[in-house]
């Protein structure tokens, strides 16, 4: 008997991303495209969105995509904050009820939120992550929302590169196309969203992502050519919470290994610099793992393709103790 490889998952069009458009209106706001401090950067704030991040994107499409008598009876996530507030705010927004698990690394800020939202909120061990909901589901039957690794999820993440394609030509300051795009790295659905966005749009634009040092799984694989997944232990070490998935998920390695440009890894003292410049400098309050993009212009220049550049500020959940630390440090 002959094997049969498994097959490739088909890469996210720009017709979905356009129907995700749509969808999320109600739910996303259609963030602007914000000249920086720093000449030839702009910024989009994702911060800015009603959850603090861009997952509420993806998860407003994907929820609003399934069928009304499964969507009714309740959701399913697992995250590690800011998907996990996304997925209970449109869940809210539906009426139905959400069920999310959290591991029990992540702030407890994020934790709260999500609850306050009205979610129900199940900690569990790190390597129980991606376990636990796959357990629930089989108890349950109800339809599960993926952070990351779902052609809906990446879809209406790839709304972030579709508005800054559409917006920045009449960005103040623009005197032609967006040239280089900098987004934050964890399991790849924002990234390979915008990537798809970008490359049916505007392919000569380069789509760079970031992602912490000690959590460079992605960096590792589009430098070997194969994903490659790190250890739970390893990628929990950064500060970015956010981004300290242990590997990308199928669906956005696809669109990573033949849509983006490069992958480059910043240090825990580079995010840090960068997530107090972004609140000092540019009156942005993001999180660590929304300002890896904003330290890679700073600090790496050098290995950026330059010229009109766009830095995706993907969130803004900073922990409050954090934030007091970076702001009264000489």
């Amino acid at each position: 008997m002959t094997a049969v490889a498994p097959a490739t998952p088909r890469l996210v069009d720009i017709d979905a991303i356009r129907d995700a458009a749509e969808r999320i209106r109600p739910y996303a706001v259609r963030t602007p495209l914000l000249p920086s401090p720093w000449p030839g950067l702009w910024l989009k704030p994702e911060n800015l969105q009603a959850i603090g991040a861009f997952k509420i994107r993806g998860a407003a499409t994907a929820i609003s995509r399934l069928d009304p008598e499964v969507r009714a009876r309740g959701v399913l996530a697992h995250s590690s904050g800011n998907h996990a507030q996304a997925v209970a705010f449109v869940a809210r927004a539906f009426g139905i009820d959400a069920h999310i698990v959290i591991p029990d690394n992540a702030p407890e800020r994020k934790i709260r939120a999500t609850r306050d939202l009205g979610a129900t909120v199940e900690l569990v061990p790190v390597a129980e992550r991606f376990s636990r909901p796959l357990e629930l589901q089989a108890q349950t039957g109800k339809a599960m929302i993926p952070p990351f690794d779902h052609p809906d999820i990446v879809a209406g993440q790839g709304t972030v590169g579709l508005e800054i394609v559409e917006d920045f030509p009449s960005t103040p300051g623009a005197d032609g196309p967006v040239e280089t795009i900098l987004v934050p790295v964890s399991g790849g659905g924002l990234i390979s969203g915008v990537a798809a966005a970008v490359a049916a749009l505007l392919p000569d634009v380069k789509v760079v992502g970031v992602e912490p040092a000690l959590a460079g799984d992605a960096a590792e694989s589009l430098r070997t050519g194969r994903r490659v997944a790190w250890e739970p232990a390893d990628t929990a070490r950064t500060v970015a919470d956010g981004l300290r998935t242990f590997s990308i998920g199928e669906l956005p390695w696809q669109h990573i290994s033949t849509q983006v440009h490069d992958i480059v890894t910043v240090s825990e003292e580079e995010i840090l610099d960068a997530t107090r410049e972004l609140a000092l400098r540019a009156r942005l309050l993001a999180e660590p793992s929304g300002a890896v993009s904003v330290a890679a212009y700073l600090h790496h220049a050098d290995r950026l393709p330059g010229g009109r550049t766009v830095a995706v500020v993907s969130g803004g959940n900073i922990d409050p103790a954090l934030l007091g630390r970076l702001l009264t440090q000489p």
